[in-house]
């Protein structure tokens, strides 16, 4: 099949066209040679030639117009929302079966498109949902009487408006990325510092929320967390703002996924260009499918384990990953999932000083 904006096309329209004008001029001759040799009259030659280049001209035209029609058609469709029309005669050998496979192409991404807001509004209307309902229980058994408005409901009140400011947050943060209106910050700064006030926010998180959290803040307070840097004295150049976002979610996502009592190590190592860092994120868990790997870091999946590992190892929003990678993404890094011998082993790299994206 040839593939669209390609230059060659054995059997372009181009060419077909000028087949037409050669054959049609063959025929007018060969006609007028007959009629000079059996001394048939010249109208009657006439008459003949224009019968047959009709013929040849219609033929032609037919099927370079037919595909036409059904891409009209299938575009209108497309315009009015329904994205599963497909145009047939996209392996021709032309530019109509590079026309046809652009509009399939067109087709494909647009039906994902539509798949994934559906899926948008369905998930972030569950997020959403969830603290609702919970805060409006409280409220209600505290203005029915059921309950009194001590301390200890209160604090449960304030847990869920914690968690519903989060979503938003996280909701705000995939709005800047998708806009693009987010700049990076980048300064230099000592490693082991600044990643130990990293594990010391989420170790003080952990100790003073019992409710599930959402992205960014884990609720086991039963995994430890280790960070192992080196050189000690390392240093990096990135947006300090932006990768605490990665490394929270990072450290969040593997302590939800850890087993009682495990362990979620960070390392952080120096990367190949100047002040370019390694990070990684390790823990105990059931690890990720291969399968699933490449499918992590899209937003509100929550992976295939089938049930979380320990007190307080919510789903979460599903959307901390996809934060991770966006602010990955930012700095010109990458991320992925890198084979281990048990559990889950993300890698992180930071190119340094070297230009970042965007």
């Amino acid at each position: 099949m040839t593939r669209p904006g390609s230059g060659l096309r054995p059997f372009s329209v181009k060419a077909k066209l000028g087949t037409l004008v050669v054959v049609s001029v063959f025929i007018t001759t060969g006609l007028l040679m007959v009629a000079l040799r059996t001394r048939t009259e010249l109208r009657f030659i006439t008459v003949f030639s224009v019968i047959a280049t009709l013929l040849i001209t219609q033929f032609v035209a037919h099927g370079l117009t037919a595909p036409l029609d059904e891409m009209t058609t299938v575009a209108r469709s497309i315009s009015h929302g329904d994205y599963t029309r497909r145009v047939s005669g996209a392996d021709r050998r032309d530019e109509l079966g590079d026309l046809a496979q652009t509009i399939n192409l067109m087709a494909d991404d647009l039906e994902a498109v539509d798949r994934h807001r559906k899926e948008l509004v369905a998930n972030v209307s569950h997020e959403l949902r969830t603290p609702i309902a919970a805060l409006r229980a409280v409220l209600e058994n505290v203005v029915d009487g059921v309950s009194t408005a001590d301390p200890e409901t209160m604090r449960t009140a304030l847990k869920q408006t914690e968690r519903l400011g989060r979503l938003v947050e996280t909701l705000l943060d995939l709005s800047r990325l998708d806009s693009g209106v987010v700049t990076l910050r980048s300064r230099r700064f000592e490693v082991w510092p600044y990643l130990s006030g990293v594990l010391k926010e989420a170790n003080l998180a952990a100790s003073h929320r019992r409710l599930p959290s959402g992205s960014g803040n884990h609720t086991r307070k039963d995994v430890h967390l280790h960070l192992d840097v080196s050189p000690p004295e390392l240093t990096a150049h990135a947006d300090a703002e932006r990768l605490h976002q990665v490394v929270a979610n990072l450290i969040d996502n593997a302590v939800k996924h850890s087993p009682p009592h495990g362990r979620v190590t960070v390392l952080a190592r120096r990367g190949a260009g100047p002040e370019s860092l390694a990070l990684e994120v390790l823990d105990e868990g059931p690890g990720i499918p291969e399968s699933e790997r490449h499918r992590v870091f899209e937003r509100f999946n929550r992976g295939e384990v089938p049930s979380p590992h320990g007190p307080g190892s919510d789903g979460g929003t599903g959307l901390g990953l996809a934060i991770a990678r966006w602010a990955v993404d930012l700095h010109g890094g990458q991320i992925g999932v890198a084979e281990s011998a048990r559990g889950c082993r993300i890698q992180v790299t930071l190119p340094g000083t070297s230009k970042p994206r965007g």
